[in-house]
C-alpha cells in the first residue's frame, strides 16, 4: 500500500467512520436506515454456498457511487461514495477497502453495528478523479488476497470498475490465482428480494406518493424547476431517503417537457406551462422506486391526455407479461409491437427494469437480457414517447408474483394533474 495523505483537510477519515458519528451515540442511532442483520446473513449464507459450489475462496466488488453501486450496499449494508471494496471471503469476515487516511488499519470483530460481518477495514487516499492513484486500492486487495494464498477469486461486476483497478488486480494475480466473473450470480441473488426488502421497497413506493404530494401542493408560477426539484429532494430525505436523482423540467403546452438533470433546470414555471417529474430516490433501508406525472399549471391539452393514456395502456400492456419464467426479449418485442399499432415511435431506451439498491439493476426489459423474470423482483415500468410537440410518460414500480405483477405499489393516481 502506499503512504500519503488522506484528504487535503484531514477530516474525512473513511466511509464507515463517518457512519459511525459520535462515538458516545448509541449506533441503533448513526444510521437514518438499516437492514436487519438476519438479512444479511442470508445474504451471506446464499454467497458463501455459491463459494463453495464453484470451489471459490472469495468474491471482490467495487463500487463508487451509491444509486448505481448496489452491490457493496448489498454485502455490508453501507452504500458508497468514494470507491469502496468488498473481499468476500469463503470462510472468513469480509475485507473491506475504503477511502481514509493511507495505511491505516482497523480491526473488527463482525459484530460491529456500523459494519456487520467485517473484520478489517483498510483505508487509502485513492481518488478517482487523480489518474495516478488509480492502483491503491488494488494494491491493498492483492495484499490481503496473496497473504492468504488464495487460488480462485471471483470478481462481481468488473466490467463497471475502474479499469486501473481490475488491470492491477489481473496483472498481479495472473499466475498465482485463477479469476472468475461470479456477476450473474450475485444479479440474481440481488434482484430476487426477500420479505424484509419488499416491505422496505413498499415504504419507498408510499413515501414517493407523500413527496408528489407535497409537489402538487407547493408548486406554481414563479417557481424554478430546480425548486420543485429541490423540494421533491427536501421532503424525501426528512422521511428517510439518503439520495436519488430528480429529473424535471417545464415547458409550454404545445412543446414537449422532457426529464432534465439540475443542470437544465433554470426555467422559469408560468401560468399554462406544464412540466414532467421523475422522482427516483432511495428509502428508509436504501432500496429504489421510481414515480413519474405531468404536471399542468392549468388546463391540459387533448393531445398530452391522450398521450398518457397510450403509455398508461402501454404499462398495463408489459404488466400482463411480468410473470415468473417471462422471458425479457419477448416482452420487450411485444411492447414495441404495441407502440407500432398505437401509431407511436418504438422504444430504443430501457422503459422498465428490477430495483433494488441500484437505481437500475437486472433484469432489463431489452433484447438483450438473458436472465427471466422471477418471483418477488421489483420492477419499474416507465414507456413514454415523444412528438415534436408533447412528452407523454408514466412510471409506477410492481412486484412479480406467482401469478403475474401485483397491485400498484404507488397510489398516486394514473393521470395528467391540473393544478
Amino acid at each position: 500500500m502506499r503512504d500519503g495523505n488522506g484528504d487535503s483537510d484531514g477530516m474525512i477519515e473513511s466511509q464507515s467512520v463517518l457512519a459511525r458519528g459520535d462515538a458516545a451515540m448509541d449506533p441503533d442511532d448513526r444510521k437514518v436506515s438499516r437492514i436487519s442483520t438476519q438479512e444479511l446473513e442470508r445474504r451471506w449464507k446464499l454467497v458463501r454456498d455459491h463459494l463453495k459450489e464453484r470451489g471459490l475462496d472469495a468474491l471482490v466488488t467495487q463500487n463508487a457511487r451509491d444509486f448505481t453501486g448496489g452491490y457493496v450496499k448489498w454485502f455490508t449494508d453501507i452504500p458508497a461514495y468514494y470507491p469502496r471494496t468488498v473481499i468476500f471471503h469463503a470462510s472468513d469476515l469480509m475485507t473491506v477497502v475504503e477511502h481514509g487516511a493511507a495505511g491505516r488499519r482497523r480491526s473488527l470483530s463482525g459484530d460491529d453495528k456500523d459494519n456487520p460481518g467485517v473484520g478489517e477495514i483498510i483505508t487509502t487516499s485513492a481518488f478517482p478523479s487523480i489518474h495516478y492513484t488509480r492502483t491503491y486500492d488494488a494494491e491493498a486487495v492483492c495484499d490481503d488476497l496473496n497473504k492468504r494464498g488464495y487460488r480462485k477469486i471471483g470478481l462481481v461486476g468488473a466490467s463497471g470498475m475502474p479499469q486501473g483497478f481490475v488491470a492491477y488486480l489481473e496483472a498481479k494475480l495472473s499466475g498465482t490465482a485463477e479469476i472468475s466473473d461470479e456477476t450473474d450470480f450475485v444479479d440474481r441473488a440481488k434482484a430476487v428480494k426477500s420479505d424484509e426488502e419488499i416491505a422496505l421497497i413498499k415504504k419507498t413506493a408510499e413515501m414517493q406518493d407523500v413527496v408528489f404530494g407535497k409537489v402538487l401542493s407547493h408548486i406554481k408560477p414563479g417557481m424554478r424547476d430546480l425548486e420543485v426539484a429541490a423540494l421533491a429532494q427536501y421532503e424525501g430525505q426528512l422521511l428517510g431517503s439518503e439520495q436519488g436523482i430528480f429529473l424535471g423540467m417545464s415547458a409550454r403546452l404545445g412543446q414537449p417537457a422532457f426529464f432534465a438533470q439540475r443542470h437544465f433546470q433554470g426555467r422559469t414555471l408560468s401560468r399554462n406551462d406544464h412540466m414532467s417529474l421523475l422522482i427516483e430516490n432511495n428509502g428508509t433501508g436504501g432500496f429504489y422506486a421510481e414515480l413519474s406525472r405531468t404536471i399542468v399549471l392549468g388546463k391540459a391539452s387533448q393531445e398530452l391526455i391522450e398521450g398518457f393514456e397510450i403509455v398508461k395502456e402501454a404499462q398495463q400492456h408489459t404488466l400482463k407479461r411480468l410473470k415468473p419464467g417471462g422471458l425479457c426479449r419477448e416482452i420487450f418485442l411485444a411492447h414495441n409491437e404495441f407502440m407500432k399499432q398505437k401509431g407511436v415511435p418504438a422504444e430504443s431506451r430501457i422503459y422498465a427494469h428490477s430495483q433494488g439498491y441500484d437505481l437500475i439493476e437486472r433484469p432489463l426489459i431489452r433484447s438483450d437480457e438473458t436472465m427471466s423474470i422471477e418471483k418477488s423482483m421489483n420492477m419499474s415500468v416507465h414507456p413514454s414517447y415523444a412528438t415534436s410537440s408533447m412528452y407523454a410518460h408514466i412510471c409506477d414500480n410492481y412486484l412479480v408474483e406467482e401469478d403475474g405483477a401485483s397491485e400498484c405499489l404507488h397510489r398516486t393516481p394514473k393521470r395528467v394533474f391540473e393544478v
